[in-house]
């Protein structure tokens, strides 16, 4: 049986200050991404890059961590959502940009 597991991507790859729990809540954002919205590894973490670039987000009780990677996702990745229902059809939905290629959100 194929291992279909994403690579974990290294800390190092988010340019922004996290803790362990931030983290975790990033890599979770990225998977969903990947995994609901079809959005290849390294958009989705240059997508969050320029979501929090620079910002600190190592406190343990972040405010980001009073949401889901499903909210997360979706907000970084089309910024107005009119319907939060995981079952919503998303195929009419226009996406923010992704950001400009070769600018220093892209890490990975």
């Amino acid at each position: 049986m194929e291992n279909t597991a994403m690579e974990e991507t290294e800390p190092e790859a988010y340019l922004m200050a996290t803790s362990a729990r931030t983290l975790d809540l990033l890599r979770a954002i990225e998977r969903e991404m990947v995994e609901r919205l079809g959005v290849g590894r390294a958009e989705a973490v240059a997508r969050i890059n320029r979501m929090w670039c620079g910002l600190d987000l190592s406190g343990e009780y972040d405010l980001i961590l009073h949401e889901d990677e499903y909210y997360w996702a979706l907000g970084i990745y089309f910024g107005d959502v009119p319907d939060w229902s995981p079952a919503a059809d998303r195929s009419g939905w226009t996406p923010r940009p992704a950001p400009a290629a070769g600018s220093e959100y892209w890490t990975v």
